[in-house]
């Protein structure tokens, strides 16, 4: 993975981010986001920040 890639996602005010299994869900005031991660990725959501890992 990228250097980027390895960079923390801070969740800003007004988002919220859900996460079941590997499958997250990001709803703000611009739209929705579902995303579903493959089997080998690790997504940790912990205090508004998101990691990804492989």
């Amino acid at each position: 993975m990228s250097r980027v890639g390895k960079n923390p996602i801070d969740v800003p005010e007004g988002v919220d981010v859900k996460l079941q299994g590997n499958f997250l869900t990001v709803k703000g005031p611009k739209g929705e986001l579902k995303w579903n991660f493959r089997e080998e990725m690790k997504v940790s959501l912990k205090d508004k920040v998101i990691t990804v890992e492989r």
